[in-house]
């Protein structure tokens, strides 16, 4: 079995409401897609790039257990380039640690594609983040104090 993670975050405002989608491509026998996506009334461009990889790798676990090597594809070459090249962690900490008991017994290919550029899937996913901060934009809300840290929702039902 193997897994790619195509991800992509959009946020309308930075900060501002925002989007994040993933969609999962699983090659065993056959060929099947799971797209996945969700949003958040008051966040940043990064963080929902980096949501979006943390609700698809969460997904592919609590569904694909036997799974043990992913490809995560995303134009996100900040989340690329740290999980790459050590970049320093300096923001969005409450995430990185989320992301991090993710990814323990997994072998993580982490793989940068140019944005915008034609790539079905990448297209896909924006389209979906994009649809989800619009969503978000349009819900009522109170005035946000400042940007919260908070948990990510999929790992509050204590997969593991």
């Amino acid at each position: 079995m193997h897994i790619d993670i195509f991800t992509d975050g959009s946020s309308r405002g930075n900060p501002g409401p925002g989007g994040w989608a993933y969609l999962l491509r699983i090659t065993d026998k056959d060929c099947k897609e799971i797209p996945g996506d969700g949003g958040e009334p008051y966040t940043t461009n990064n963080r929902m790039e980096l949501m979006a990889v943390i609700e698809g790798i969460a997904f592919a676990r609590a569904n694909f257990p036997e799974a043990k090597e992913i490809r995560i594809i995303s134009d996100s070459s900040w989340v690329i380039n740290t999980m790459t090249k050590n970049w320093k962690r300096k923001k969005n900490l409450d995430l990185w640690a989320s992301l991090t008991p993710l990814l323990k017994d997994l072998k993580i290919d982490w793989k940068w594609i140019k944005g915008h550029n034609g790539h079905r899937e990448n297209e896909d996913c924006d389209s979906r983040a994009t649809r989800q901060a619009d969503r978000q934009a349009r819900l009522p809300q109170a005035k946000p104090q400042k940007l919260l840290n908070e948990p990510v929702k999929f790992l509050k039902q204590s997969l593991f």
